[in-house]
């Protein structure tokens, strides 16, 4: 059943930041799941879940770090505008929420912190590094972040970057990128956009539904697009530095459906998407049927004169869809769409 909008969610604040009032929330959502005859989650016969990728402040709101723009130039906003109407009008119908967080601090492989040139300098934001780059030595790590993080030199950095971006090659990853310093750890950036976290407590009351929240991102060593895994998981000797979110992936596989969105949707959620894929091929190819991607919710990364992924997000979803799951509009009617 599609119901309204609250009264309360206002489209032209999605591209700011503000203070949800948490207890004025919490009494309109008991009053709407009353009103419209909601039940509690946990007498949900069909059990669907709504995972939320990276929609936070430092890639969702203008002015951030890594605001995606898409194609558009108001790429990610538009996106949560959408997002979050679909997630009220299907209040009745989305059993549970969860949501990744990316989460980082700045002496990470991914960040300019982390390496030097032969003159000392860090690269600047958006250079990739090949392993052709680390051979030559035109960049390696930086001795700061050798001292920080490898001061007994168990790690052995040197050999972990080299042996990094040769896993990145022969995996069919994206190169390694520098990336602004972004998602930090207790900054504004690392927090849910507030609207979108306003519709996640709003679900969370009304439905009696606690929300589950998966943090990535923080491993030092690894890049981490994908909530269901690392882009490498272990070092030079073999030994792990990250390991598949298993869990995670049982706990989708269980629902009846799941429903994705989030950003960027040439990185991170199609990560997430590939990785779950593989899964699901390792089980049962069928129950990419179970899942419904919200194309109209998610925007690639386009850094105009830099970078432009659209193509290869859209190949991605393409291929996606070709593997059974589904391609799926905002202001579609779950109930209705899942039978």
């Amino acid at each position: 059943m599609t119901l309204p909008v609250p009264p309360h969610f206002d489209p032209e604040r999605v591209g700011h930041v503000w203070r949800v009032p948490y207890g004025e929330r919490a009494e309109e959502a008991r009053s709407w799941a009353a009103r419209h005859g909601l039940r509690l989650a946990s007498r949900d016969t069909r059990r669907v879940a709504l995972l939320l990728v990276d929609v936070q402040n430092t890639f969702c709101i203008p002015g951030h770090e890594l605001f995606v723009a898409g194609l558009s130039g108001d790429g990610a906003v538009a996106d949560n505008r959408r997002l979050c109407a679909f997630l009220y009008r299907n209040l009745g119908s989305i059993t549970e929420v969860a949501a990744t967080l990316d989460t980082h601090t700045a002496l990470q492989i991914f960040h300019p912190a982390f390496w030097v040139d032969a003159e000392g300098c860090h690269p600047a934001p958006f250079t990739l590094i090949s392993a052709g780059d680390v051979e030559s030595g035109r960049w390696r790590v930086s001795p700061d972040a050798v001292a920080a993080l490898d001061p007994d030199g168990d790690l052995d950095l040197p050999a972990h970057v080299l042996h990094y971006a040769r896993a990145l090659e022969r995996g069919g990853k994206y190169p390694l990128t520098i990336w602004p310093y972004h998602a930090m750890l207790g900054g504004l950036g690392h927090a849910l956009v507030s609207a979108v976290e306003e519709a996640v407590f709003f679900h969370s009351v009304a439905r009696a539904s606690p929300p589950q929240f998966e943090v990535k991102g923080n491993n030092p060593l690894t890049e981490h697009y994908s909530v269901l895994r690392p882009e490498v998981l272990t070092d030079p000797r073999g030994r792990l530095i990250g390991e598949r979110n298993r869990r995670l992936v049982q706990r989708l596989l269980d629902c009846d459906a799941v429903v994705l969105a989030g950003q960027a949707k040439s990185h991170c959620v199609a990560w997430t998407i590939d990785d779950l894929l593989t899964e699901i091929a390792a089980r049962d190819p069928a129950l990419a049927s179970k899942v419904w991607l919200l194309e109209d919710c998610t925007s690639p990364v386009v850094v105009p004169g830099v970078a432009d992924y659209t193509a290869a997000a859209d190949a991605a979803f393409q291929r996606f869809a070709a593997a059974g799951m589904h391609l799926l509009r905002s202001d579609s009617d779950l109930d209705e769409v899942l039978g």
